[in-house]
């Protein structure tokens, strides 16, 4: 890790560490969620699959947290250090990752419910829109301040930083979805994680250049 060349300079190496373990936590807290009633021991095979919509969110959920780490972790394995506002976005990302297993836990909870279901499921479609804003403008802050960048990074490949797209369109349609739809809706969360998990569609490939 290169150290700070002047006093407005933080170490990168505490916000990369920082960061990966709250997503980390985040992304185990997940599981924790994941289990079957008390009662469950006389028809043990029903009741694990009647947690049908828990199995849902969480996949949904970790691949959604495990996208959005290897984008943040593409950007910061461009830049040499970070500032002090820097940190204060990357904190609101980890507030806002952090806090994905409740609205996880409540799709699990009350999808296929009628009524409570649209709530849980577009509380959660929120929340996921929250934090993709969120990591959005850490992308652009990041690529915007070019001294923080490692010199080999050229201009072309920061540019294309700066035009990436954040998924918002996407997350807000899914939300109108399960509005009507509630499980439909989640789906589609699940389908918006996977396409923006295939290799090309992250930022991983627009700064990839900085692993070189």
């Amino acid at each position: 890790m290169q150290n700070p060349v002047s006093a407005e300079e933080l170490p990168l190496g505490r916000l990369e560490a920082f960061s990966d373990g709250v997503f980390a936590i985040a992304i185990t807290l997940l599981v924790l969620e994941l289990g079957v009633p008390d009662t469950a021991a006389n028809d043990l095979l029903a009741a694990i699959l009647d947690q049908w919509p828990s199995y849902l969110a969480y996949v949904t959920s970790f691949l959604t947290i495990g996208v959005f780490w290897l984008q943040h972790s593409a950007v910061t394995s461009a830049l040499r250090a970070a500032d002090a506002t820097l940190y204060r976005v990357n904190l609101l990302v980890l507030l806002l990752a952090s806090f994905l297993p409740f609205p996880t836990k409540l799709v699990g909870q009350f999808v296929d419910e009628r009524g409570a279901e649209r709530i849980a499921v577009v509380f959660y479609g929120l929340s996921l829109l929250a934090l993709d804003l969120a990591l959005t403008a850490f992308i652009r802050y990041a690529a915007e301040q070019r001294h923080l960048i490692k010199d080999h990074i050229t201009e072309e490949t920061i540019d294309s930083a700066l035009l990436h797209q954040p998924s918002y369109a996407f997350y807000g349609g899914a939300c109108a979805v399960g509005l009507l739809l509630p499980t439909v809706g989640v789906a589609l969360f699940l389908i918006i994680a996977l396409y923006l998990g295939v290799p090309g569609r992250t930022v991983r490939r627009v700064l990839r250049r900085a692993r070189r």
